[in-house]
């Protein structure tokens, strides 16, 4: 275990606070953009290097899979049932919960837009507007999702903890000494 183990509710807590907050901040700030600019026409926020500019985007990142809108909200829907059905109730790490709460608001953000904006149900486009030099644009739930994986990779791959605040060699120390009981008790 780390020093980042939370009691479940705790973990779930802060789940929850930073997917609902990242979620709302999204929805106001696409809201906002429907509201504020006009498609084509961008705003200058920091000169070149953050404009406001509003698209309407049928499918992933680069514009990637315009006809197969409805394939990304399926996974949209799947991935999102995985993380709340198997991955959260185990939840029990600190940055686990704040990268799980990131890439499911994000998720939720955009699977939002993609149910209930035209062209229609399960087939909606999703609202983006933030655009950096060289880089498609973007919107908040976007961003979510990006933090949230680099957060969760941070804690995986870096720190070798899992979401239930084990560290990954520990897990693989319990693993060896079952199979070593287990040959022990049918004499292998």
């Amino acid at each position: 275990m780390t020093d980042s183990v939370l009691p479940r509710r705790s973990a779930w807590t802060r789940f929850a606070l930073v997917a609902v907050s990242i979620l709302v901040l999204d929805v106001v700030t696409k809201v906002a953009a429907v509201a504020w600019l006009r498609p084509g026409e961008p705003v200058p926020v920091l000169g070149d290097l953050l404009r406001l500019y509003l698209i309407r985007n049928p499918g992933a990142a680069f514009s990637i899979g315009e006809g197969m809108t409805w394939i990304f909200t399926l996974l949209a829907v799947v991935v999102l049932g995985f993380l709340l059905a198997v991955v959260v109730p185990g939840l029990r790490h600190g940055g686990w919960s704040v990268g799980l709460g990131l890439v499911a608001a994000g998720i939720t953000g955009n699977l939002i837009d993609r149910l209930f904006r035209e062209p229609g149900f399960a087939r909606g486009h999703v609202v983006d507007f933030l655009q950096l030099p060289y880089w498609p644009i973007f919107n908040v739930a976007d961003m979510g999702v990006v933090f949230g994986a680099i957060t969760i990779v941070f804690f995986w791959l870096v720190k070798g903890v899992g979401h239930d605040g084990v560290l990954e060699k520990d897990r693989e120390e319990a693993r060896r000494s079952s199979r070593d009981v287990s040959r022990e008790a049918t004499g292998e």
